[in-house]
């Protein structure tokens, strides 16, 4: 299986210290005269107008203001865009962990839908389509052009209607046809096994479901094991896309006690916040549970907040590949019966003051997977540096190179598991494991 584009939304993740660009930047942007801002004005109501007046037939006056609005939008950063009325009702939707649609997450590349990863027990799964697959076509219409919330749209529906997407894939000569049906894409968000004594939690996306998800899964562990602790946790955050902010913070919360989760920084205060851990009995339960984070080139966004926290705190040994690098916060602005604004409004930095944007993180213990043949040079993305028009401020240095997504579907081929179970159970021995505290660092941020 591979990887899914980060979806931050509500909440806020970090930005960086501003940089000498980004105050020129704004420098330039608040010397401009008034008068010159009226005057672009007045050029898009005189296109307005001739539009309106000569095009060759009757164009939809709301429709074009929408779209000079979504223009607007996404030429800020990847991430930013206007929803319409219906998308933005899929996206509350979407958050609150179920919608009619196919079980994909999709990015835009150079106009094409690309999936970046089919979720676990959706028809997309079910019907064999794969991460860095290109959907040229939904139901016969050309995807190229399209806006991404539009090609999400066409996707999602009414449960038990049928859709038809055709691909392109990687080694293929002629594009594939999938015939889905729609079903209840039922987010469940934590997925619990026990692997021995050691508790795996897959968590997929950050929900309204997640953090519910984590607590329930810790209680079922101990209800299993009569109430003794396992040897070890397992937190599988591998192509994990994000989600709501204040979601990160709890799962963050569920593993320590104190200290800072996550700071946020954008242009205004309200936009910064620091978001902290307390002591409460679920961390209390667990806290002498060692806890390895699963993490690749697919965990994104609030999944690297969590895997931040936690490795800055000394929590967690995080095993794997780097991260996507999205370091970005997207508020969500409602506009009332006109639909609503994604808007980038922040960056994120972790505990020790780290800006992954366009970085990602680096687990403590590099593992890659076996990847089959026929997905070599497939399994790799560079993440959020290769966007077009990222926002850039990372304090990390910029990713160049590509990070694994490719996960084994059978837990006996996936290396960076196995290798997270040996630790724990005292059959690989890594410096890295377990982290050492070092309480200095944590205080000096806190």
């Amino acid at each position: 299986m591979l990887p899914t584009l980060p979806a931050a939304t509500f909440a806020q993740e970090e930005p960086t210290p501003p940089t000498e660009v980004t105050k020129d930047a704004d420098a330039a942007a608040q010397a401009r005269d008034p008068s010159e801002l009226y005057s672009d004005l007045n050029l898009f109501g005189e296109v307005l107008d001739r539009i309106r007046a000569e095009y060759v037939d009757v164009p939809d006056e709301k429709e074009l203001i929408r779209a000079a609005i979504r223009g607007m939008l996404t030429s800020l950063d990847p991430h930013s865009d206007y929803l319409a009325p219906k998308d933005y009702a899929d996206t509350q939707q979407d958050v609150s962990g179920q919608f009619g649609g196919l079980g994909i997450e999709v990015t835009m590349e150079n106009d094409v839908l690309k999936v970046v990863s089919p979720i676990d027990d959706t028809p997309a799964a079910r019907a064999g389509i794969l991460p860095n697959d290109f959907i040229i076509q939904i139901d016969g219409t050309d995807v190229q052009g399209m806006a991404l919330d539009d090609a999400v749209a066409k996707m999602r529906g009414t449960v038990g209607s049928k859709v038809k997407l055709t691909i392109m894939r990687e080694g293929q000569d002629k594009p594939l046809d999938f015939d889905l049906t729609r079903d209840i894409i039922a987010m469940r968000a934590v997925r619990m096994s026990m692997e021995g004594d050691v508790a795996v939690l897959r968590l997929s996306r950050f929900s309204e479901q997640a953090f519910v998800g984590i607590k329930k899964a810790i209680d079922d562990v101990y209800k299993e094991r009569n109430g003794v602790a396992p040897k070890g946790i397992i937190l599988d955050l591998r192509n994990n896309p994000g989600g709501l902010v204040d979601q990160a913070v709890f799962v963050a919360d569920a593993f320590l006690k104190q200290g800072s989760v996550v700071l946020t920084r954008g242009r205004s205060d309200q936009e910064s916040a620091r978001y902290d851990a307390k002591p409460d009995a679920l961390d209390s339960k667990i806290a002498d549970v060692p806890l390895i984070v699963l993490i690749n080139g697919g965990s994104a966004s609030a999944a690297e907040i969590v895997a931040g926290a936690l490795q800055d705190h000394k929590r967690a040994t995080l095993i794997g590949t780097r991260s996507f690098g999205k370091g970005s916060v997207q508020s969500i602005i409602s506009l009332g019966e006109n639909g609503a604004m994604r808007l980038t409004t922040a960056r994120y930095y972790t505990p020790n003051n780290r800006s992954i944007q366009a970085a990602g993180i680096q687990p403590d213990i590099t593992i890659t997977e076996n990847v089959p043949e026929e997905f070599k040079g497939r399994d790799e993305i560079i993440g959020e540096a290769a966007l077009p028009g990222q926002i850039g401020g990372g304090t990390e240095e910029k990713a160049t190179t590509g990070s694994s997504v490719y996960v084994p579907a059978k837990k006996e081929d996936d290396t960076q598991l196995q290798y997270a179970l040996k630790l724990i159970n005292g059959e690989e021995h890594n410096d890295a494991y377990p982290p050492k505290s070092d309480q200095q660092t944590i205080a000096k941020v806190n």
